[in-house]
């Protein structure tokens, strides 16, 4: 309750009056603030200026009675209710049953007024009103909370429910700013030692500049946390949401907490469902992408089968029926023909198997230390025995290259899918260089070849599944192998690029830290 109630006394009696003062300042549980009239038109005036909060009024006054006092109060109050208890200086029921009925709160009879009824009669009547007040505030405080929250809810998109959030709490708790601090995911305080990246939403005055930080550690402002259920029995919060005042101290009333509390608890939830349909909308988009990658996967397989199956029935065949009669070297050359093709639909069952692994994400990612310059050694050696004379390798290593840990499988793959790729595109020959360079934190390597090179429109889709250069012709490919490097060098925490001109060769250069620590994807 308020420290003081401002009472005020009507009265023709002086005498009556101090005696009601004396009553009222002797109340060992208020203090009251206490004004006098003389006069229902002074009474009148000290209302419309001085609003108080219960009136002490005497039936008979020498300009009019008690009850027209009433009628002309809520009529210069436009109806507003002034609780009042009526005095008068004899008993009448009449007179009392028409004072409650314009509804006075009590009805006393000066002549058996004593202290303690006097200060009783006042304390009911102010626990009364003070009970009705926090009654219409609480009724008000909740239709309040129900629009807002409403306002709130109505949006799945997670940015536009907290700057509704902010924006609605800021004008109902009337105060400077409101803050939503959201501890940013990619924080975390047991790598960084410090929670210093905040994702923030407010409302409210631009004159505060204080940073998100200082408004963690601001002793001043109301805080609570906003904690998400599907974080238990985790008990570290999804942000916290502040209220801030500093244009001048301010008092927190517990009502106050007690919004910012409900309104946290609903925040949550809304964030919780912004959030699921966030994470379903993004699942439903990943099954529309692996839908579309196999009906790709089918759509080549058929395709790129057909050729060299016809190639290895048509070999087969030949060989089948005229195999008696063919000489050495065209057995040799039918026999060839079988196994380019095979390979090649191997390689093509093999890519496409990998590439459903990398789509699912269940690629296996398991690092050892390496030295790169007897691996990649030992892989241009195998290269060197299956291409013709037309091509020359070249091979240079520069710089440190201690310290590399990688996954052997998968820098495997990148250097076959590349160095392919050199040799294929390459179809006149010429030579192909392998450059390996070492750095104190990184390694980088090359391979540049002499081949058709690649259209610079075509450049930009090149590390996507399925795409081809467009001056690529009859030359055999799926446009996997690109697309395969690149998830390779990313999970080794890499990244890829490519230089090529028309006619002019093709330079792809891969660029890997020495160490790398792959993220859970849980």
């Amino acid at each position: 309750m308020p420290n003081a109630w401002k009472l005020l006394i009507i009265d023709d009696c002086a005498t009556d009056r101090k005696i009601y003062r004396r009553f009222l300042l002797k109340d060992p549980h208020h203090y009251y603030q206490i004004l006098e009239a003389d006069s229902a038109e002074v009474g009148l005036g000290l209302c419309q200026n001085m609003p108080c909060d219960l009136i002490l009024l005497d039936f008979c006054l020498p300009d009019m009675s008690g009850i027209e006092f009433l009628d002309q109060l809520r009529q210069k109050t436009f109806g507003s209710s002034v609780p009042v208890i009526m005095l008068t200086g004899h008993g009448d029921e009449e007179v009392a049953v028409q004072a409650m009925k314009k509804g006075v709160q009590d009805y006393l009879v000066k002549q058996h007024l004593k202290p303690d009824v006097l200060q009783l009669a006042v304390r009911n009547v102010i626990k009364q009103l003070y009970l009705q007040t926090q009654l219409q505030k609480t009724q008000e405080r909740q239709r309040l909370i129900a629009t807002m929250l409403l306002r709130i809810r109505q949006s799945l998109d997670l940015e536009e429910i907290l700057y509704t959030a902010v924006r609605e709490v800021q004008q109902l708790l009337k105060c400077d700013r409101v803050i939503v601090c959201q501890s940013s995911p990619e924080t975390d305080s047991e790598q960084t030692g410090q929670n210093n990246s905040l994702l923030c939403y407010w409302a409210g005055s631009d004159d505060c500049n204080l940073k998100p930080l200082e408004l963690l550690d601001n002793k001043a402002n109301l805080m609570v946390p906003i904690t998400l259920s599907d974080q238990q029995p985790v008990s570290k919060p999804w942000g916290f949401l502040i209220a801030h005042h500093c244009t001048k101290k301010r008092e927190w009333q517990s009502d106050e907490l007690e919004i910012l509390c409900e309104v946290s608890v609903q925040l949550a939830i809304a964030i919780q469902q912004a959030e699921l349909l966030t994470k379903t909308q993004a699942a439903l988009e990943k099954e529309k992408q692996l839908n579309a990658f196999k009906s790709q996967i089918i759509t080549t397989v058929s395709h790129e089968y057909r050729t060299p199956l016809a190639s290895i029935l048509a070999a087969a065949s030949t060989l089948k029926q005229y195999g008696d009669h063919l000489d050495e070297l065209k057995k040799q050359k039918f026999l060839h023909i079988i196994e380019q093709k095979a390979r090649h639909m191997s390689k093509l069952i093999d890519d496409m198997l990998v590439m459903n692994q990398f789509e699912l994400n269940k690629t296996k990612f398991k690092t050892i230390p390496l030295d790169l310059e007897q691996f990649f050694s030992i892989l241009i050696s195998e290269q060197q025995q299956l291409v013709s004379d037309r091509h020359d390798f070249i091979f240079q290593s520069t710089g440190n290259h201690k310290g590399f840990w990688g996954d052997q499988g998968l820098l495997r793959l990148i250097f076959s899918n590349l160095m392919s790729n050199a040799i294929k595109y390459s179809p006149k020959g010429g030579n192909i260089e392998f450059h390996l360079i070492g750095k104190e934190s990184e390694v980088i390597f090359f391979i540049q070849d002499q081949g058709i090179g690649i259209p610079i429109e075509d450049q930009i889709n090149l590390f996507q599944p399925f795409s081809r250069a467009s001056n690529v012709d009859t030359l055999p490919g799926t446009g996997l192998g690109l697309a395969i490097t690149k998830a390779c060098v990313e999970l080794h925490g890499g990244n890829i690029s490519l230089d090529s001109q028309p006619d002019q060769g093709t330079k792809v250069t891969v660029c890997l830290p020495k160490q790398h620590i792959q993220k859970s994807s849980h």
